[in-house]
């Protein structure tokens, strides 16, 4: 009782203090609107302000804050709309990156607005508009206003992929904090956690026990989603360039991995000089800048948002584009995933490389990405190699150019661990929210 107390006083300073803020948090949103990182005409979307109509009938939402949580989400929507016809389907995110690649992905039906910020007033107006019936927060979306006034409306809460990071998790579990996010779970009607780790990281946060099921990682269930004509043709256009040439695939880079990768692709030329390097950066900006400047150091370089095609001479294709590095996977046989190789970053999801029947790679910094990396070398030790720097993916590279075997077991490994680990998530989950919210929802809205 004493803890409940104290997590109802520590959120009632919490909503004053993000009432107070208000102001200052609406002329930030007028300021990234001005700097392209809100969208030029629906960013008052973002204190609640709605764009579209609300139709009528039980609304399920589903809230995911960026580009890898919103995709993850496609799938259970895609299920319930199946399951469920008559539901309505409420999909937000907050990044515009994610706004132009999930708006074309999600199917025919699905309302798609941006999220309110945490503030009373925006969550306020955004629930009374939309009255969903039941809230889906997908990963780490624990945002104290909008959890504690969705309890107060009888809005049912899942929070599927549950994760939170080590730092968080420590900050969590403080004194002071302890309270609000033990006060914030309680609300829960259901929580999916990411792994066993994480399962026992809610559970000290004090989580409702029975309230915690697992289903398998999302991130597994990779779709292969419906592409334009003019799209598919310019990947079948990439494949047919790149026949006769070996090639690999750095990915999801972060500033400061292109030196080791294009390091790597000096010293591979050398051995293989018609040998390709594609280079996805996580940033379509940063791609344009390393473009630029290869070009001033008289590199010749095809820029993927050009339609710049590779011909002979060119070893470079950058990747300034969004939303395609799941077709762009069957271009390679070797995928070297970033954001990894340096401490501070935490990974990229490895499973879509696999998928796609691609020799994985990856560094060493993947944080919350390290259960996936592990339970896949425990299905297969080939099916993930883990690499610490240049010298050792320049290593691990010039092996699978020159033997093919190695080449074609740490391909086959991976495709075989993917899908050991990808068979029956979308069920599960379906299955959990079914019993744990929609039973629930459907009874009251009789």
């Amino acid at each position: 009782m004493a803890a409940t107390e104290s997590g109802k006083l520590m959120y009632k300073i919490y909503r004053a203090l993000s009432y107070g803020v208000s102001p200052a948090l609406n002329l930030h949103l007028r300021y990234r609107r001005l700097r392209g990182r809100e969208h030029p005409d629906r960013w008052t979307e973002r204190l609640g302000r709605a764009s579209l109509p609300r139709p009528p009938g039980p609304l399920l939402w589903f809230h995911a804050v960026s580009l890898g949580e919103g995709m993850s989400a496609i799938p259970i929507i895609k299920q319930c709309i199946k399951q469920s016809p008559d539901l309505n389907i409420l999909m937000t995110t907050t990044t515009v990156s994610a706004f132009e690649v999930i708006d074309k992905r999600l199917p025919s039906g699905v309302i798609y607005q941006f999220a309110p910020i945490d503030t009373p007033t925006a969550v306020g107006a955004f629930l009374d508009y939309w009255k969903p019936n039941a809230i889906v927060l997908i990963e780490s979306e624990l945002w104290p206003n909008l959890i504690m006034s969705a309890s107060e409306n009888g809005i049912v809460l899942a929070l599927l992929n549950a994760r939170m990071s080590t730092k968080s998790f420590k900050r969590f579990s403080g004194p002071m904090l302890l309270p609000l996010i033990s006060l914030m779970l309680s609300k829960f009607s259901l929580i999916v956690p990411l792994s066993t780790m994480q399962a026992i990281h809610f559970q000290l946060l004090q989580a409702p026990p029975f309230v915690i099921n697992f289903s398998g990682d999302l991130k597994y269930v990779v779709e292969d989603f419906d592409v334009s004509g003019g799209y598919s043709r310019s990947i079948e256009d990439l494949k047919i360039q790149l026949a006769q040439r070996q090639v690999w695939m750095a990915s999801s880079i972060h500033r400061g991995e292109e030196e080791i990768m294009l390091g790597v692709h000096r010293v591979l030329t050398q051995i293989h000089p018609d040998m390709v390097t594609i280079l996805v950066p996580r940033d379509p900006q940063h791609g344009l800048e390393i473009a630029q400047e290869l070009q001033k150091e008289g590199q010749n370089v095809a820029l993927r948002s050009q339609h710049e095609k590779l011909e002979a001479g060119t070893n470079i294709y950058v990747v300034d584009t969004l939303g395609e590095l799941r077709q762009l996977y069957s271009l390679t046989p070797i995928a070297v995933v970033g954001g990894s190789f340096f401490p501070g970053l935490a990974g990229h999801n490895i499973s879509e490389a696999a998928a796609a029947g691609c020799a994985v790679l990856t560094g060493h910094h993947v944080g919350h990405f390290s259960h996936m990396v592990l339970e896949m070398q425990r299905l297969n030790p080939l099916s993930v190699l883990q690499v610490s720097g240049k010298l050792e993916l320049e290593k691990a590279l010039k092996e699978l150019f020159s033997d093919a075997k190695v080449l074609e077991a740490r391909c086959t490994s991976a495709k075989q661990a993917f899908h050991a680990l990808s068979s029956g998530i979308v069920t599960n989950v379906w299955n959990l929210l079914n019993s744990h919210v929609l039973k629930g929802l459907f009874a009251r809205s009789k």
